[in-house]
Order: structure tokens, then C-alpha cells, then sequence
């Protein structure tokens, strides 16, 4: 009696369609999980720029005239990737973008958000 070993295609058929499943959700964490590191990165970009926003009112005692350029040049080489939206003698709004998403910090009591500044 000759041995028929191997495998029959609906076996095969199964396991690529597990693999293909398997590779769509692998696929799909991946998105998610590059969007979170963009976020991330945005926010990160924020809380960096603090500090030296803070150091400019102290020694300007305000926040008018602040600019990203004044901030790495006097306070901060690290403040990156954050844009002065707009300044007061009282207030700010800065944002930073990543990945299509866009995040703000109304300074200096407001959280980062989402949110445009008011």
C-alpha cells in the first residue's frame, strides 16, 4: 500500500487563511501603534518646550514676543517640533503636529490637549 503523505489543499487553504488573518491584524496594531508614538512624540515636544517658556517670562516678565527661535537660542536647544500660535503678557498657545494630529498647551495652566486654544 503506498504511503500518501502531505498535507490536502483545504489544509493548506485553512492555514493561509489563518495567516493571512493573523498578518491583517499584525498590520492593523501597527497603524495604531505608529499613531500613538506620533502623539506621543507631539506631547513630548510640548512638556520639553515648558520649562523654557517659563524661563523667557521670568526673565522678560511676559510671554509677549516668545518665539521657538528665542527659546532654543536663550533657554533651550531642545525645543523642537512646537509652534508659537499666539502670546500675551499673561498667556500663550503653543501647538505641535504629528501625523495629522495636532496638539495645544494654553499656557501656563491649561493641560495639553487636543483642543485649539481659546
Amino acid at each position: 500500500v503506498p504511503s500518501e503523505a502531505g498535507f490536502t489543499l483545504i489544509e493548506l487553504v485553512v492555514v493561509l487563511a489563518i495567516m493571512a488573518i493573523l498578518a491583517a491584524v499584525a498590520v492593523g496594531f501597527q497603524a495604531g501603534a505608529r499613531e500613538r508614538a506620533a502623539d506621543a512624540t507631539a506631547r513630548a515636544n510640548l512638556r520639553t518646550a515648558i520649562p523654557a517658556i517659563e524661563a523667557y517670562r521670568s526673565d522678560a516678565g511676559a510671554y509677549a514676543g516668545m518665539t521657538v527661535a528665542a527659546l532654543q537660542a536663550s533657554y533651550s536647544p531642545g525645543v523642537e517640533g512646537i509652534t508659537v500660535v499666539s502670546t500675551s503678557s499673561v498667556g500663550y498657545c503653543v501647538a505641535a503636529s504629528a501625523e495629522g494630529s495636532t496638539w495645544f498647551k494654553d499656557g501656563p495652566d491649561g493641560p495639553i490637549t487636543q483642543t485649539a486654544c481659546s
